[in-house]
């Protein structure tokens, strides 16, 4: 396959550490609100195994923040999200999905409040900070909506935990699955979340002092020595075995949260005021026409780059596979897929074309593990 360079720019930003990982061996790269991610560290499926054995280092600083601060920050933030909010608490974080005014999603961040007035909205790949101004704008809301300079290091995987007790101290042990508080490093304060994009286990470092982040993240990897420290990046493998769905890729605006699974998400019943009420609740009335589903394929390898058709034995259009990897725990090739109703059931035989040639597989739950 030939390669290609990315061309750096202020519109795809590097990252403070990105002289740092390509002096570690970053093979890869893709583009994440509008800031390098890196992709692959050599295999990925070597990365994959060292993920569910040790400790990786990633620099996830693509993940950007909104920050809404001001006096109608709570209920712009909850206009903007289908789940209910109102009993939220500060130093924790919520998986959010963003809708619009048709149910379409917009982005399915993570949600962190620092205080009743103040909010960071931690977002997958879309620009959510021009949805969010033009909501503020059109309500005359009372608020500050901004990028901050925030630039996430994440320590992801079972060993994570040990490394970051070594830096930090028992404390952050303490912390709850998706709660954050404020550890210092050398005289700094950083906030740290006991979160990540992996299944693995793990932290994100919101570092919002730049020096004092890069001192950490060589300090991560000179005392994560002796638990195997590696650098690292999501890991396509472990995400889609996991079904940690990407915004873009497993969905996008023409979905709705109940075509996602986000079911538990989703708070009609409660008093809160957000866009697309309404019509989630004329969705959840006449019932979804598509969903997202696993595939296996009788296949070992599969490079996706676009949806692919799925069909059934009458060569029927039943679905379309979005993501799709080959997975060392299945010996086969997985993948998302939305499926047309009523083309639900598991076990379902399909067949995809790729590459002029036909595969075979089946239908089956998510996650896949």
């Amino acid at each position: 396959m030939t390669t290609f360079s990315i061309a750096k720019s202020r519109r795809v930003r590097s990252t403070p550490y990105t002289s740092r990982i390509e002096k570690q061996g970053v093979t890869a790269y893709t583009v994440y609100n509008h800031m390098l991610l890196p992709a692959a560290f050599g295999s990925l499926e070597d990365s994959y195994h060292h993920l569910k054995e040790h400790v990786q280092i990633w620099d996830v600083a693509g993940e950007r923040q909104v920050e809404i601060t001001g006096k109608d920050s709570a209920k712009l933030v909850q206009l903007m999200t289908c789940r209910d909010l109102s009993k939220s608490k500060d130093g924790r974080c919520y998986y959010c999905p963003i809708i619009d005014d048709q149910a379409g999603l917009i982005n399915d961040p993570v949600v962190l409040r620092i205080n009743q007035n103040k909010w960071w909205i931690s977002i997958a790949d879309s620009d959510v900070i021009l949805f969010a101004k033009g909501l503020a704008i059109g309500n005359k809301f009372d608020v500050l909506i901004k990028e901050p300079n925030v630039d996430i290091i994440a320590v992801q995987g079972p060993k994570s935990f040990k490394l970051m007790e070594k830096i930090f101290g028992v404390e952050i042990t303490k912390l709850k699955f998706f709660g954050f508080d404020y550890f210092d490093f050398k005289g700094v304060k950083h906030l740290i979340a006991q979160s990540g994009w992996s299944k693995q286990g793990g932290y994100e470092i919101y570092v919002e002092n730049t020096k004092s982040g890069l001192e950490l993240y060589d300090h991560l990897f000179d005392l994560g020595k002796e638990f195997n420290v590696k650098p690292g990046c999501p890991n396509l493998i472990e995400r889609i075995e996991s079904a940690l769905l990407s915004y873009g890729n497993d969905m996008d605006n023409n979905d709705n949260p109940y075509e996602c699974g986000f079911d538990k998400f989703i708070n009609l019943d409660s008093d809160v005021v957000f866009l697309g009420k309404e019509k989630l609740k004329q969705i959840k009335k006449d019932g979804i026409k598509k969903k997202l589903m696993g595939v296996q394929l009788d296949i070992k390898s599969l490079s996706l780059t676009s949806s692919l058709d799925i069909k059934n034995d009458k060569d029927e259009i039943i679905g379309e596979l979005r993501s799709a990897c080959y997975s060392p725990y299945f010996d086969k090739v997985i993948g998302i897929a939305m499926m047309k109703k009523p083309f639900w059931d598991v076990s379902l035989p399909v067949k995809i074309e790729v590459n002029s040639n036909i595969c075979t597989g089946n239908i089956c739950d998510l996650p896949f593990i």
